[in-house]
């Protein structure tokens, strides 16, 4: 027999209820415990490796460096639609909507625990389960409470009823809500402060980086700074919270088809003549004049002096680094050898590694894509071959090289901006523009269909690094225009205006804006 509508909506709002609440308790006894077990994050962790790479992809192109907080409000979202449906069946069956939402809600605590982070793992699972299922049952017996034969007359004390269910259920439909963003608000926080305050003594370079050359900066308003601050930093990573690793014990791992299989830790490799360097670093996922890229001076020690010491074996030709997350990189030996700046870094901008940056140690190679070099909080490099191993984004029909593409973007005027002439009729456009390890020969602009014209660059700090430009422009109307902008390397290699990537995943073509004249 079908439940009436009276029982079943009730029962279907307290199911939502009931998983926003086990979603923020969870959230919250993580957050005390200081461990990455919040649900949330544990379904997350597990659903990133079985993604299909074009979703993951559309996710980074939508929400860039938010879209782990898009995930998590993902299954938070998608653990309400359940909890509807879970409630639904209650509407019928109340012991079996009971034994769903305690099975389902063990399902993060049975993740944590396989993955070998203990007991204390499914701690918060369980406390949110127990408040849950407490919400759930209480909601039902408040939609429950049986009319009197009087009340059938007369509905007020059935309307007050009513009342105080939804009233309860909307506030700790609030409760929840609250208490998953207070614990994902806490955890931001805590990255922050933990990237900030270690115990890493960092030595004195025995290269420092070169100083910065005072055209190097164009003296633009609105116009991206050379140095990117470390807090402002693009993260794109498969980590929904960045492993917790402790400096003294981290250690590094150098095998495979070597002659000398060694492992390093950290004291003995801060003893070591390290090297600052300024890194330009890109994601293969920016879109064109997207912020997916940044510019930093790194502290390290060169790879190519680590497998010196390793000695590779003839017919190696693939670097495969690990992270202490799980995530590979597969990178070619020859650039890891050659003279670019590939670093072995434990600082940032003069400070140890963040930890959403790879604390304490992490891999920074010129000229290729993140996916192929970048592995943070690195604890292994094997060396072996393109035909024998595969990589984390390899394995899921990415290309197994990925160096950099030449590109661009517009900074100044930002999209849309209505902008008066300065200087009677003078426009400027500015942006910066990347070719890693080849350098930007020139920058080339032109107004909407207009000839190109040949923008000012900034002085070059390294052909690893980025390079402000800025072009100006007299005699447009009163109208609105569209500014395009395209890039030129050493190399003769031009940003082109069709959108068909050199490698598989990286986006190319011409960037444009447009603003309006006053």
């Amino acid at each position: 027999m079908m439940a009436s509508a009276r029982r079943t909506w009730p029962s279907v709002i307290a199911g939502i209820v009931a998983t926003l609440i086990y979603f923020g308790v969870a959230e919250l006894i993580a957050r005390g415990l200081d461990v990455a077990s919040a649900p949330a994050l544990l379904i997350g962790q597990a659903l990133i490796p079985l993604m299909p790479t074009a979703l993951i992809k559309s996710a980074i192109a939508v929400f860039g460096t938010h879209d782990k907080l898009a995930l998590v409000i993902t299954i938070v979202a998608g653990g309400a639609v359940l909890g509807a449906i879970i409630g639904w069946i209650g509407a019928r069956r109340r012991g079996l909507a009971l034994v769903l939402l305690i099975g389902f809600g063990l399902l993060p605590a049975v993740v944590g625990f396989s993955s070998g982070a203990g007991l204390v793992a499914t701690l918060p699972s369980l406390g949110g389960i127990a408040v849950g299922a407490a919400a759930f049952l209480v909601l039902i017996r408040l939609a429950d409470a049986p009319e009197s034969e009087t009340e059938k007359h007369d509905r007020t004390p059935a309307r007050r009823g009513r009342r105080a269910f939804f009233g309860l259920a909307a506030g700790l439909s609030v409760v929840g809500i609250a208490a998953v963003a207070a614990g994902q608000s806490a955890a931001t926080l805590a990255r922050s402060a933990a990237g900030k305050v270690t115990k890493l003594v960092l030595p004195r370079p025995a290269t420092s980086a070169p100083e910065i050359p005072a055209g190097a900066e164009l003296d633009v308003p609105g116009l991206t700074p050379l140095v990117t601050e470390s807090s402002d930093f693009y993260r794109i990573d498969t980590a929904l919270f960045p492993p917790s690793i402790d400096a003294g014990t981290w250690t590094l791992r150098v095998h495979g088809m070597v002659e000398n299989e060694f492992t390093i830790t950290m004291a003995e490799l801060l003893d070591l003549p390290l090297q600052e360097h300024y890194v330009t670093l890109a994601c293969v996922s920016n879109e064109v004049g997207g912020d997916l890229v940044g510019n930093a001076k790194w502290l390290g020690y060169p790879i190519r002096d680590l497998l010196a010491r390793a000695k590779p074996h003839a017919g190696a030709d693939m670097v495969l680094s690990g992270s202490d997350d799980g995530f590979t990189a597969s990178t070619p030996l020859e650039v890891l050898t050659d003279d670019r700046a590939a670093l072995l870094a434990v600082a940032m901008n003069g400070h140890a590694l963040p930890r959403d940056h790879g604390y304490p140690a992490r891999l920074v190679v010129p000229g290729l894509y993140g996916y192929v070099s970048a592995t943070k909080w690195v604890t292994d490099i094997e060396v072996t071959k393109f035909a024998e191993k595969e990589a984390y984004w390899t394995t899921r029909g990415w290309s197994t090289h990925g160096p950099v593409l030449v590109a661009s973007r517009i900074d100044v005027p930002r999209p849309g901006a209505t902008v008066k002439p300065k200087s009677g009729d003078r426009v400027v456009t500015a942006g910066m523009a990347w070719a890693q390890h080849t350098g930007i020969e020139k920058v080339q602009v032109r107004i909407d269909n207009g000839d190109w014209q040949e923008a000012e660059l900034s002085e070059e700090l390294t052909s690893d690094t980025w390079r402000q430009w800025r072009c100006e422009h007299t005699g447009l109307s009163a109208d609105t225009h569209t500014v395009s902008v395209r890039a030129i390397d050493l190399d003769g290699n031009v940003q082109t205006s069709e959108r068909r990537p050199a490698i598989p995943g990286a986006a190319t073509g011409l960037h444009e804006r447009q603003f309006t004249v006053e």
